[in-house]
């Protein structure tokens, strides 16, 4: 499916779990993906131990809001002095009950996802919450990140499958996420296709798999090679 300006549809599998109708494909794990996300995207760029004072995370994908809402939590877990860069590139944004809904599924999580809730409904894609600054960069990946000023320490590579959704996984694209990560900067997803991880070795990272959540048998995550 080609991104075009379109506006997302979600429908719902089993009463709670969310689904992208235009890629078919559900927005986190069928089995619990608040613990698919601190797997994969936290304890796969090896957070939340490498935070410090301006530390910036970038990611391919906003959805539900999940990773973030994870990451502050992992970042007020620790308590470090500073403030936390989080930037999103999403194409289909999620309606803002939709959001609501989706996120309910994790009690866990309410009294954290009360504010980014209150400011996605408000229609705002840049916003605090606490010491964590948010920008959510609407429209098409391949156009917007090009043109991005910002170099990120970590990746959250989360588009939708690459079967489903190939444009968000395409070389160009990780040469972009190559061109846009800091100097011993990182990247996690959940994917191990071929074609992503040969992407991102070609893009100048080394990359390797590693054991994926749930039933899934492996993941994907690296580190920026500096000897390139």
């Amino acid at each position: 499916m080609s991104l075009k300006d379109q506006s997302e549809k979600v429908t719902w599998r089993d009463g709670g779990t969310p689904v992208s109708s235009l890629f078919d494909d559900p927005y986190f794990s069928l089995a619990n993906g608040l613990a698919e996300t601190r797997h994969v995207f936290l304890a796969g760029n090896d957070l939340p131990k490498r935070f410090r004072d301006g530390f910036h995370i970038a990611e391919l994908g906003f959805g539900t809001g999940l990773n973030l809402l994870a990451t502050l939590i992992a970042w007020s877990s620790v308590g470090t002095e500073g403030r936390l860069s989080y930037t999103s590139f999403e194409a289909f944004p999620m309606p803002a009950d939709d959001m609501a809904r989706a996120l309910a599924a994790f009690p866990e999580l309410l009294e954290t996802a009360e504010p980014l809730l209150a400011a996605w409904a408000e229609g705002k894609r840049r916003f605090a919450l606490g010491t964590v600054n948010v920008e959510v960069i609407v429209g098409d990946a391949r156009s917007t990140l090009p043109t991005w000023q910002g170099k990120a320490d970590a990746w959250f590579l989360d588009g939708f499958s690459p079967a489903k959704n190939p444009e968000l996984w395409s070389g160009d694209l990780m040469a972009e996420v190559a061109r846009h990560t800091a100097p011993e900067g990182t990247f996690a997803t959940y994917t191990a296709a071929g074609f992503v991880r040969r992407g991102l070795q070609a893009a100048g990272f080394q990359v390797e798999r590693a054991k994926g959540y749930g039933f899934k048998r492996h993941m994907t995550r690296g580190k920026m090679d500096e000897a390139r």
